[in-house]
Parts: structure tokens; sequence; C-alpha cells
């Protein structure tokens, strides 16, 4: 019989840890610059956009900690569960008032839940962590990720060959479109302090992970939806947001990310020639009056 991944979790109680993070303005200009932007999306004294905080509060583990997949092979919120299989699920984030750059950080992260679940391909382990991010002494956003764990690899049938030439039909009239290629994904692992071998090393997708190239990282995919609410709404404030990553994307493929505005929002997506929603999103405007109690005008 196996072992039911619930009995492994069941005394893990991981406590919170505190992170500080100068926030400068150099990941951000770095990140502009790889999503070819005119010019740097935030400078010192700018408010961050929102999941840009990916960037910062990195952990750089030693070379010998990381397992053959590239993943650190322990962590304070990693489950300890045998041949731990990690995905990312998706998220949320609520923004009081936007992180802003240049201005010392603080970063409280613990475990929000741990949910066993059934899955067609056996059973999963939803682990959320939460994050709280204050400056000055504020709490500024409150973050949660959802990660997906299983033990050992499942059934999941993926394409055996790409289609590079097809280009997905719009929905919504704010549009993006990428073609990521094996350099913008190293670039975007190198950003985010990602080692795992999915995102650069193809005949490791191939051989072993049974993908038919390098896959597009889920935080790009959230974050290429949040680009759209930047560039189209630019005087509006995000209060909140979440995002699901439902089937992975290849390097090679042509993606767009597209939405449509609400009232108080937007609804967003990333499709490609073989998915009509790769990822989707939710994003809530803040009320148009409100300013931050920081910034305020004197």
């Amino acid at each position: 019989m196996t072992t039911p991944l619930a009995s492994h979790v069941a005394s893990w109680t991981p406590a919170p840890v505190t992170d500080e993070d100068a926030l400068s303005p150099a990941p951000a200009a770095a990140l502009s610059a790889l999503l070819d932007l005119p010019e740097t999306a935030a400078k010192s004294g700018d408010a961050l956009p929102p999941l840009w905080q990916w960037l910062y509060f990195l952990h750089w583990p030693a070379q010998r900690d990381l397992g053959a997949d590239g993943h650190l092979r322990d962590a304070r919120f990693l489950p300890p569960i045998p041949d731990r299989q990690r995905m990312f699920a998706g998220g949320r984030c609520e923004i009081t008032e936007p992180l802003r750059l240049g201005e010392p950080a603080e970063r409280v992260s613990g475990l929000g839940a741990v949910t066993p679940k059934q899955g067609r391909s056996g059973e999963l382990l939803f682990v959320t962590e939460r994050q709280e991010f204050r400056q000055r002494g504020r709490l500024c956003l409150v973050e949660e990720q959802d990660i997906v764990y299983r033990s050992g690899r499942g059934a999941t049938a993926h394409p055996a060959t790409l289609d590079e030439q097809a280009v997905p039909e719009a929905e919504g009239p704010w549009q993006l479109r990428l073609h990521p290629g094996p350099s913008f994904l190293f670039r975007f692992s190198a950003l985010t302090a990602n080692a795992h071998r999915i995102h650069y090393d193809a005949p490791y997708c191939r051989a072993v992970e049974g993908y038919p190239s390098l896959v597009v990282h889920g935080p790009l995919l959230a974050l290429l939806m949040l680009e759209l609410v930047r560039i189209n709404a630019p005087d509006r404030r995000v209060r909140s947001l979440s995002y699901r990553l439902h089937r992975p994307a290849f390097a090679g493929e042509h993606l767009l990310a597209d939405g449509s505005p609400t009232d108080d929002g937007a609804g967003l997506r990333v499709a490609g020639p073989r998915e009509d929603r790769h990822a989707t999103a939710e994003v809530t405007f803040a009320p148009a009056s409100v300013v931050s109690p920081a910034h305020r005008p004197s």
C-alpha cells in the first residue's frame, strides 16, 4: 500500500521566516529590458508593478543543495514527501499600497494551508505559502502562492511536436504577443533565481520530463497577463488579483496575452496555438479616488 501524502505532513509545521530587501531599481530595469519596454517600468521611488516582487527577496542556495532537476532538495516550505515533484498552480495578491523601489522592505513568509486531494493522475498535495510585505512598518501587500506536489511522476501527456508557425486568435481588446525562445527563458530564470532545468536544458526536458521543448515559466505567464493592465490602464491601481495556471506552454510557440476591461477590473488570459487558456487571471482596481497614505500630496 502507498502511504497517503497527508501522513507525511501531519506534523509538518514550518515556522515563518523574515527576509529583507533594499528593493534596488536594478532588477526592475532588467525585467523591463527582457520585455523590450521602451524604458524601465519603475525607477527609484516609483511603485513596483504587481507581481514584480518576484524579482526580489531571492534565495541563492549552495550548488550542492540542488537536486538533479535543479530544484532545492530541502527547504523550509517544501513538504517532506518522497520523490517530490512540484507544479506552480496559481495565486492571489491583495495590495493595500504598492511597494516603492529604493525603500527597504520586509517579507514574512509562512505556511498558509496544506490540503491533500485526489487528482486524475493520483494523489496531490496542495500547499499554500502566504507572504506579507511591509515598508516603513506598514503592511503593503499580502500574497498567497498555491503549489501542487505529487510523489513520483504522473501520467500527464504532452504533445510530441509543436507547431511553431501557428498564431492564436485574440478575444479581447487588450493584446500582447510573445514568442519566447531559449535565451528569453534563460534570462527570466536568472532574474528569478530559478534553476529548474525544464526552463533551460532542452535535452533534459525531452529525455527526463517528457516535454517537447523548454517549458515557459508559470510566473512569466502571470506577469505577461499583468503587463496588459500596466500598459492599457496605467492610471488605475490594482487592488487585488488572482491567477491560475492551467496547461504548460513551450519555447517556440506563439503566445498571446489578451484581456477585456470591466468597470472595476479586467479578465485576462494567455492563449497558444494548442490551448485557449494556458493561464487566466482576474484583476480588481482600487477606486479612482484612492491615493496611498504615504504619497498623498501635501
